[in-house]
């Protein structure tokens, strides 16, 4: 999880956007951390950031559980994180966010928008 975190923050500053390290690490790691407690398989995340004055970091968990957390309809118990915190921190922080299947597993997705002053 450490080198996966460290791979992220490299990533972040060379794409020039470090002012989103701290809450995109905090939200990979409460996706990856979910994937691994609860679906009894690996994890894979990707991270990209679009193209243009817009940028936004889209950061993607993939597992192999077609089992979708709760907390995506603001229930706060399920399978995903210690009372569904972990998902809140997620709503709370991200711009966007989400879950869609994919093969025989699933994406849990977040979205942070670079801001510009």
């Amino acid at each position: 999880m450490a080198e996966t975190r460290a791979l992220l923050r490299e990533h972040l500053r060379l794409w020039g956007v470090p002012v989103l390290v701290d809450t995109a690490e905090l939200l990979a790691t409460e996706l990856l951390t979910n994937a691994l407690q609860h679906t009894g398989g690996g994890a894979v995340l990707t991270a990209t950031l679009s193209p243009g004055p817009a940028h936004r970091l889209r950061v993607e968990v993939r597992d192999s559980s077609a089992r979708r957390p709760a907390g995506r309809t603001n229930e706060t118990d399920g399978e995903y994180g210690t009372s569904g915190r972990g998902l809140l921190l997620v709503q709370a922080l991200a711009d966007s966010w989400g879950v869609y299947a994919r093969g025989s597993g699933k994406v849990i997705w977040f979205e942070l928008a670079v801001k510009t002053a």
